[in-house]
């Protein structure tokens, strides 16, 4: 993955759309939820799609970041009606107004779960707490993508603005921009990558034509460093149905309607507590129960008739 840094000034501030700020789209407000790693509960999805249904298309859209779109929505400007906006929030999927636009945490589905050389799920949390906590982090571009690889190379290949890929248990490279940063513990990955975002923010200036990713800066954020030998070469993407850890649902390209939302969530085994994973091939994660990590958040079960698929769709959105 080589480093190339092309300055790139901006016409215009970036538009990526959340829940407070949305996209008036031609069928209505369009609004992005934020999932840190893909990661929403039984119960959340259940109440989004309520939403989706009393308010918009009826249906839930995965993206290829692993967040959630709704579409069809009332609203004007750039804003949903405030009835809408408190729905979202009572589901627990709006933590903070200010940061609604910035919290873009991509990580490998199945960490934890099975494969991979690390967990990476605790370097995401904590990565998500740090930005929560920095009221000057909410002024990041809504573009601008935090990507982790646990080492199975599914996501080293992914555009990042900040990133760090998983070299053994204990440690891994930092990526900056197309580019590679230091190597860490992963323990400190999480205050790594806030350091590096601040120093994005130093660099980029603060008018219109600031940059919205760390290789459009005009100069490198860090020295050029190569990467690892131990830097994976990128994988394929997580198949669709049976794969080890759980059951992979998709692709949900038309979204899914409440009865697709009722068949992921109706029949899961009491007991299971982890959540339910959007992946970045806008498919759904269901976790075995055996390979589920503790989680406080949700459950999941798999659904052994379907067949395996490969995702091969790769368009931004």
């Amino acid at each position: 993955m080589p480093s190339s840094q092309t300055a790139h000034p901006r016409e215009r501030a970036d538009r990526c759309p959340g829940v407070i700020r949305t996209w008036p789209a031609d069928d209505g407000m369009l609004a992005r939820i934020r999932l840190v790693g893909g990661r929403i509960a039984p119960d959340a999805l259940r109440a989004l799609s309520s939403i989706a249904a009393t308010y918009g298309d009826g249906r839930v859209h995965p993206t290829s970041r692993a967040n959630l779109q709704l579409r069809g929505l009332p609203g004007g400007g750039e804003r949903l009606d405030e009835e809408v906006v408190r729905a979202i929030a009572a589901a627990g999927l709006l933590p903070s107004r200010a940061h609604d636009l910035v919290r873009n945490i991509m990580l490998s589905p199945l960490t934890g779960r099975a494969g991979g050389r690390a967990d990476l799920w605790p370097v995401a949390s904590r990565l998500d707490l740090l930005v929560l906590a920095s009221a000057r982090l909410a002024d990041l571009p809504g573009k601008f993508l935090f990507v982790l690889d646990d080492g199975r190379g599914d996501l080293v290949g992914r555009a990042a603005d900040l990133g760090v890929v998983a070299l053994d248990e204990r440690v891994g490279q930092l990526r900056v921009g197309s580019g590679w940063g230091e190597i860490v513990d992963l323990a400190d990955a999480p205050e790594a990558l806030v350091a590096l975002a601040h120093s994005f923010l130093d660099a980029r200036g603060s008018d219109g034509s600031s940059a919205w990713h760390v290789d459009e800066l005009a100069a490198p954020l860090l020295p050029a460093t190569a990467p690892d030998h131990r830097v994976p070469k990128p994988a394929a993407p997580l198949p669709f149905g049976r794969v080890p850890g759980g059951f992979h649902h998709g692709a949900y390209d038309d979204g899914l309607d409440q009865s697709a939302v009722d068949a992921l969530t109706a029949t899961l085994p009491p007991g299971i507590t982890a959540p339910l994973v959007v992946t970045p091939w806008r498919g759904v994660l269901v976790p075995d129960e055996a390979s589920a990590p503790p989680s406080p958040e949700s459950g999941a079960a798999a659904d052994p008739a379907a067949r395996a698929t490969t995702p091969t769709d790769q368009r931004p959105r």
